[in-house]
């Protein structure tokens, strides 16, 4: 009996949360870039520049859905760089935004086929990896405290549930 379907819809809502933890980060951006045109731009691009780096990893979107950004390298929230380099798709056609009239064309231009390649590779890639967790070398994982204990954990799994028997 192939029982892989909890594991595939467990991935779908996984998936389908990142990428609405990132609609609210966008719709923050969107609100603050058009009523405070155009210092709302440079607003909305420092934002999504530390978006990742902020509140442990958190950014609003990932605090609201319960995510956390954390690097792949060793494990620790997502770093300053980091977060830029992994919002690079979102932060280069908001660039263009500030440019009156045409701004918005090229911004258009730039950012929807960046979306469209997150979520392709979001729902293509075994990983559930975006194109910014790939350049950032992130990954995104639920913050509800697993993390922590497996790594303050002082002897393995195995070892544990050995004890316990």
């Amino acid at each position: 009996m192939n029982k892989k379907y909890l594991l595939e819809s467990s991935l779908k809502v996984a998936r389908f949360s990142r990428l609405l933890a990132k609609a609210i980060d966008i719709f923050i951006v969107l609100v603050v870039s058009i009523f405070f045109y155009p210092l709302g731009i440079l607003i909305s691009i420092g934002y999504m520049t530390l978006a990742d780096a902020i509140q442990n990893g958190q950014s609003v979107g990932k605090k609201f859905i319960g995510f956390q950004v954390i690097s792949l390298e060793d494990g620790s929230p997502c770093s300053v760089k980091q977060s830029f380099v992994r919002n690079l798709p979102i932060i280069v056609p908001l660039i263009f935004a500030i440019i009156p009239f045409w701004g918005v064309f090229f911004t258009l231009i730039l950012g929807v086929p960046f979306v469209a390649l997150e979520i392709y590779l979001i729902y293509k890639l075994a990983s559930g990896h975006r194109l910014g967790d790939v350049m950032a070398d992130t990954t995104v994982m639920a913050n509800d405290d697993t993390f922590t204990q497996i790594k303050s954990r002082k002897s393995s799994w195995f070892e544990n549930i050995a004890e316990k028997n």
